[in-house]
C-alpha cells in the first residue's frame, strides 16, 4: 500500500530543545523532520506536533513548530492519553447523533477523516512508541519515519522500530514518504519537494 498525500495527517513527536542534544544523531533526524514538514506544507497535509512536560524538556524547534497547525502539550508519554486523536479525528458531520448509528454506519461516517498518520519524533522507544501504539488502538493506519526518528541510543531506536513493525506499524524512510505524496514527476510541487531532498 502507497501512501496518499490527502489521506494522511503529520505527527511531530517531541522535537524539544531540551531533549535534542542527548539524541542520537539528532541533527540527522531534526533535518528530515524539517523535510518531511515542509513536504507537507507544500502538499496540503496536516501537520500536528507535541510535546513532553515542556516546562522541563523546553519547546520544540521553533522552526518545526511553526509548520504545526497545533502543538499538544502533554505529560503522558503517550500522546492519546491527552487529546491527540480528538486533533486528528475529521469533524462530525452526520445528522443526528453518530454515537446512536449501527457502528457500520459511523465508520461511514469516519470516511472523511485523514487516517493515515505519518509520525517522526523522539524518543522513538518511549513517547513515539506509546504514541503510535495508542494510535493504532484507536483503527489510525501508522507509518513511522524511522531516519526522523531516534533515541538517546541506538539500541533503544531499534528495539522499538522492531516493535512498531511487529504491531502493525509501516516503516518508512522521508524519501518514501514525500515521493508517495508526489505520486508522479509531473506534480505541481515535483521541483519544490526535490530541493527539500537534494
Amino acid at each position: 500500500m502507497l501512501l496518499v498525500a490527502e489521506d494522511c495527517q503529520l505527527v511531530l513527536v517531541d522535537y524539544q530543545t531540551k531533549l535534542m542534544p542527548v539524541i542520537h544523531e539528532a541533527d540527522f533526524v531534526l533535518a528530515n523532520a524539517h523535510k518531511l514538514a515542509q513536504a507537507a506544507r507544500l502538499l496540503k497535509v496536516p501537520v500536528w506536533g507535541t510535546e513532553q512536560n515542556p516546562n522541563k524538556l523546553g519547546p520544540n524547534d521553533a522552526t518545526l513548530k511553526s509548520y504545526c497547525q497545533e502543538t499538544l502539550s502533554k505529560m503522558h508519554f503517550g500522546a492519546c492519553a491527552d487529546g491527540l486523536v480528538d486533533l486528528l479525528r475529521a469533524p462530525a458531520k452526520p445528522q443526528g447523533n453518530a454515537r446512536s448509528l449501527p457502528k457500520h454506519l459511523q465508520k461511514a461516517h469516519q470516511a472523511t477523516e485523514r487516517s493515515a498518520i505519518i509520525l517522526g519524533g523522539c524518543e522513538a522507544h518511549v513517547c513515539l512508541l506509546q504514541t503510535a501504539l495508542g494510535l493504532l488502538e484507536h483503527e489510525f493506519d501508522v507509518w513511522v519515519v524511522t531516519d526522523a526518528c531516534s533515541s538517546r541510543t541506538a539500541q533503544n531506536r531499534d528495539a522499538a522500530f522492531d516493535r512498531l513493525a511487529a504491531n502493525g506499524a509501516e516503516l518508512v524512510t522521508t524519501e518514501m514518504v514525500i515521493f508517495e505524496w508526489l505520486e508522479h514527476c509531473e506534480h505541481p510541487a515535483f521541483k519544490d519537494a526535490l530541493q527539500l531532498i537534494k
